[in-house]
């Protein structure tokens, strides 16, 4: 009998600072409306002095553990875009904190799409026997890397950190993870960057601060489509009409993102959890505190489909399709 990944713990973690609509704009040429009504967000969760990415992530991972019941997992998958060095890797540091010192631990990045990308990381360990259990992070510190002078993007990004475990079971468990859709396009490159602080800016000799950089428009374009295309991919390979699907949990990147994928496919508006409101664009934090969110709102419950699809900066996107386990979170 194949080795399926079943979703056994959902952990969630956020910075306790807050800052508001109205709190930007007392500082930039923006107003509480003007990013509501283009982004869907209010709020923002963002680290203080003494808070990086591996506290964000140890957080949420240690919640993920107590909900699965398990001490440790036997490995460690952490997705970020920000880690907290560029050498070393950030998931060893997260699993010694985790008291997993010894398990094989790496970071994957993969932009807004790093939660899938981990996703099926966890999901080949184990069906590749190579692993019973995995712990798959995804966190985030993006207000490290926002222009503070840029109201373009400084309102749109949030820190915080998601985390499920994964245990070995069956494709007929509730919380399988039935299928998962991976796709990338180097082309698509510079829709969004951190040009600075890496390689090939430092051969250059560019010192310009390393800042997210976003072309808007064609991201929300490239976004939308690539989303459909895959998630209609990814409930073909598991056998799901569109009618069967109860909640859709995108990434959290534009609350029109997320409505617009809803209608095109063919899904009622409320169908798609949607939780940036309150915490901006974590990128591949956004689908496990979105997860998270719906559970603890009720708004996803045992039984129900799911699919889950992202798209991020590289460019990549992908998308998940599961049912939901009973757990305690």
């Amino acid at each position: 009998m194949a080795r399926s990944a079943v979703l056994c713990g959902l952990g969630a973690w956020v910075p306790p600072h807050v800052v508001t609509n109205d709190d930007l704009a007392a500082l930039l040429d923006t107003s509480d409306e003007w990013i509501r009504t283009r982004t869907g967000i209010r709020q923002r969760h963002v680290i203080g002095d003494g808070l990086s990415t591996v506290d964000l992530a140890v957080e949420a991972g240690a919640r993920a553990l107590k909900s699965a019941g398990l001490s440790e997992a036997d490995y460690l998958v952490l997705a970020t875009t920000t880690p907290d060095r560029l050498c070393p890797p950030t998931g060893p540091e997260v699993a010694t904190r985790l008291g997993m010192t010894g398990v094989p631990a790496f970071d994957v990045a993969a932009g807004c799409s790093g939660f899938l990308y981990g996703l099926q990381t966890g999901r080949a360990l184990i069906a590749g026997e190579i692993a019973d259990t995995v712990l798959v992070i995804g966190a985030e510190s993006l207000t490290t890397l926002v222009d503070p002078d840029d109201r373009g993007t400084r309102p749109l990004f949030g820190d915080g950190a998601g985390a499920v475990v994964l245990r070995m079971g069956a494709d007929d468990e509730l919380g399988a993870v039935l299928g998962v859709n991976l796709h990338s396009d180097g082309s698509l490159s510079e829709l969004i960057t951190v040009a600075g602080g890496g390689a090939r800016a430092r051969a250059a000799g560019d010192t310009a601060p390393a800042h997210i950089t976003m072309h808007g428009r064609a991201t929300f374009a490239h976004a939308v489509k690539h989303m459909e295309e895959v998630t209609r991919q990814t409930l073909a390979q598991v056998g799901w009409d569109i009618t069967e699907v109860d909640h859709v949990v995108g990434h959290q990147a534009n609350a029109r993102i997320l409505h617009a994928l809803a209608k095109r496919l063919g899904l009622a508006e409320e169908q798609a959890v949607v939780h940036i409101e309150e915490v901006g664009n974590t990128a591949s934090a956004s689908i496990p505190l979105a997860l998270h969110h719906g559970v603890v709102t009720g708004r996803i419950k045992p039984g129900d489909r799911l699919v889950m699809p992202a798209f991020g900066a590289g460019a990549t996107w992908g998308a998940a399709a599961m049912t939901w386990p009973q757990l305690e979170i």
